[in-house]
This record gives structure tokens, sequence and C-alpha cells, in this order.
């Protein structure tokens, strides 16, 4: 094997590609694309370090670059998410250079990234913006390379709209979290079913008839909310913005502070992207029995430091991505160490919905490559017109038609005249 790489074992990738061709099948918006892209070659040249969840789902954003003529690098952006057949696949049947182990550590973790950002890249693909912080921080004689970057989820924009706030941010960034096409249906229906997915297979609990408590009410909090009811769970919605608190009140949900909310939550889910938003004096009140995830990007959600400080001895792994604290006379129960539930103990969101975010991802990388030289160091959306193609391929290949407005009506909606 002459393509660089740190993965678990290349003997899985046959395994891996089974996977991926299973994904592809879900994915017609991005097949559509690379079919594109393998005419045009938008990408010829460019070398892209793309730090994503290395998933089926990925896989088939890089094979879909790869084909428009991008040299891609891929590191995973979570230690827990990597599926590593997927990995191995990609590097064994594509020769795409993969940096990626479930379960790495921390030190590796950033070795990979690190390996990323070897490749110096002209474009950036990040998915929390842990690649792009380290190459403002760490590799800054890297900047000169870069001409613009893409970021998949809303703890990456929040971190790249403060750089570009502080002026640290050196080159523009399409906030693909952003488009319709992926926050309102990625965020709400693929992180709604995944978690879902998540918290079940490491648990093998009944959701129905359990206090689930989910912290915040922004559209993965949504998706999540909606699909814990669905299961038959009593719902509660913590929230600090009197305004989505309003809105989960008016969807039907209870809605109250964490305090309390901690008092009588069977199931706790975090998906705010701020930190502690599950703190010591919470894990103070709770049940016995009581278990807690994160599906925010990042693991800091969850006071895990704090519990641990409470907590008597070391906690132990009772199942798989499960650990047991004790606290007093009580057991609590963390999943998948504080990560990304739906990536630590199932697969992710399904390929279907990833379809347009990754179409965002690939049509945002030729947007930025057309457009860099015009655009200054900040974040910016894919324009909308990119985000109703997708979308309209998107129903397309679900067969569904809409209606289209005849010249009268196009000319009254660009009239002021006439009234009623």
């Amino acid at each position: 094997m002459t393509v660089e790489h740190d993965v678990k074992d290349l003997n899985l990738a046959t395994g891996g590609r089974y996977r991926i061709e299973w994904a592809e099948r879900e994915m017609p918006v991005l097949r559509a694309i690379r079919e594109r892209f393998e005419r045009e070659k938008p990408l010829k040249g460019v070398r892209i370090s793309a730090c994503l969840h290395v998933t089926t789902e990925t896989a088939n954003l890089m094979r879909t670059l790869q084909a428009g003529g991008a040299d891609v690098v891929l590191c995973a952006s979570n230690p827990l998410s990597t599926q590593d057949d997927v990995a191995a696949s990609l590097v064994v049947h594509d020769e795409i250079p993969v940096y990626a182990i479930k379960g790495e550590d921390n030190a590796t973790y950033y070795d990979h990234l690190k390996a990323g950002l070897d490749h110096k890249p002209q474009m950036t693909m990040d998915d929390g913006a842990d690649l792009v912080g380290l190459l403002h921080k760490d590799r800054t004689e890297l900047l000169e390379y870069v001409i613009g970057g893409t970021e998949e989820t809303t703890t990456g924009v929040i971190r790249l709209r403060a750089m570009a706030k502080d002026g640290a941010l050196k080159f523009p960034v399409i906030a693909v979290n952003d488009s319709n096409t992926k926050h309102l249906f990625d965020n709400r229906y693929g992180t709604g079913q995944s978690t879902i997915d998540g918290i079940i297979r490491a648990t093998n609990i009944l959701l129905a008839g359990r206090n689930v408590v989910v912290a915040g009410y922004g559209w993965c909090s949504r998706g999540i909310a909606s699909r814990a009811r669905g299961m038959g769970a009593n719902v509660i919605v913590t929230e600090v913005d009197p305004l989505p608190a309003l809105e989960a009140v008016m969807d039907g949900f209870r809605v109250m502070p964490m305090s309390e909310a901690a008092k009588i939550g069977d199931v706790f889910v975090t998906a705010t992207g701020d930190i502690n938003v599950i703190d010591t004096h919470h894990f103070e009140v709770m049940k016995d029995g009581a278990i807690v995830c994160n599906s925010g990007h990042f693991n800091v959600e969850i006071n895990l430091k704090g519990l641990r400080q409470i907590s008597k001895g070391d906690p132990r792994l009772v199942r798989p991505f499960v650990e047991e604290y004790q606290v007093g006379n009580k057991l609590i129960y963390v999943l998948g160490e504080g990560r990304l539930i739906n990536l630590a103990s199932a697969e992710g969101h399904p390929a279907s919905v990833m379809d347009m975010s990754f179409a965002n991802q690939a049509l945002g990388a030729e947007y930025m490559l057309l457009n860099a030289s015009t655009m200054t160091p900040n974040v910016y959306t894919i324009p909308q017109e990119v985000d109703k193609e997708i979308a309209r391929l998107k129903l397309e290949a679900m067969g569904i038609q809409i209606d289209v407005l005849t010249e009268e009506q196009i000319q009254y909606l660009n009239q002021w005249e006439e009234g009623t």
C-alpha cells in the first residue's frame, strides 16, 4: 500500500466497501453531483484536508471530491465517530489517505489532525472547526496556501464566527450548517433519529413512559424531543433563550430549568454547543439509575470532571459505551464518554439525510474555489439558489413534483400597485 494512512486494520476494507455502496443507494443528489464532477473536474488539483466523522456517508463525499479532481486527505473530527471498515476501504479502494481510528486517544486524535495539515491544504473541510483552530494556532505557516474552507456543524460555525469577530480568521469559510437543506433536515431529522438510535443501542432500555430531558431546543434538540415523544417518552425541555423555550411549550413539551428537570429525569440528552449544561449540582439531585448522554459536537456539555470528583472510585464499564458512576448511594450512567452518542454507539445520521448535507459540502467547495478571490476572511452561507437546487434534486430523486408559478403569478408577486 503506497497511500499514507493510520487506520485500525486494512483487512476490514471489503466490508467497508459494501457498506459505502449501501449508503450510496440512499444518496442520489450526491451521486448526481459526482457524475457531473467526473465530467467537469471543477476541483482539479486542489488539495483538500477534511476533518469529518469517518462514516459511510462521508466516504461518498470523499469519493465525490476525488471525482471532481481534488487531492483529498481525511482525518476524524471525533475520537469515537470513526467506522474502521470505512476508513480501511477509502485507503484500499480509493487510495485516499485516512487518519482515523475509533477510540483513539486525545494525543492520537491531534496527531491525525496534524497529518491532515501536513497535506498543506488549499481548502479545509471541517466538522467542529478543530482543524481550522489548529491551523490558526500551531501551523500558521500553512495559511498562505489556504483559499478557503467549509464548516459542517453548529458548534464549528459558532467558533468560526467568534474567530471572525476577533479578527483571527484568516480565510473565508462557508457555513454549510446554515443551509436550509442542511440544518432543517440533517440537524432535525438526522440527529433526532440517530440520537435515539444511539441511546437504545447502548442501553437497550424502553423509552416509553420515561422522563426524557432534552437540553436546548435548537434544530437538533427539536428532532431529539420529537423522536423521543414518538417513542412514548414524557419529554422535558430546558432552555436559556425565551424564544425557543416558548416554541417548545407551544409544541406541547414541558419546559423548566435543568435544576428542576434533574430531579425527575430518567434520561438526559444535551445538544446545545455550550459547556457544563449538566453540572455537578445537577448530578447530586438526580435519581438513582439516571442515564446521561450528549449529542452536541464536543464532550464538554456534561461536566464529567465534576462527576468524577463527587463519585466513589473509578467508573465501571457495565456495557459497551455505558459507564457507571456511584454518587452517594445512587448510580448514574454516562453514555459514550460524553461524546456524540449517535456516532459513539450507533452509525450516525441516515444516508438519505446526509445526501443533502454533503451535497452542500461538495457544492460549497466548488463555490469557494470559484469565488474565494472576492471573499474576505469571514463566515458565509451558500447562496439560496444552490440551496434550492439541492432541494429540487432531492425531490426529483424521490419522484415528487411541485407546482410552478405562472407568468401571471410571477408578475403579481413583483408589483405593488394591485391590492385588495
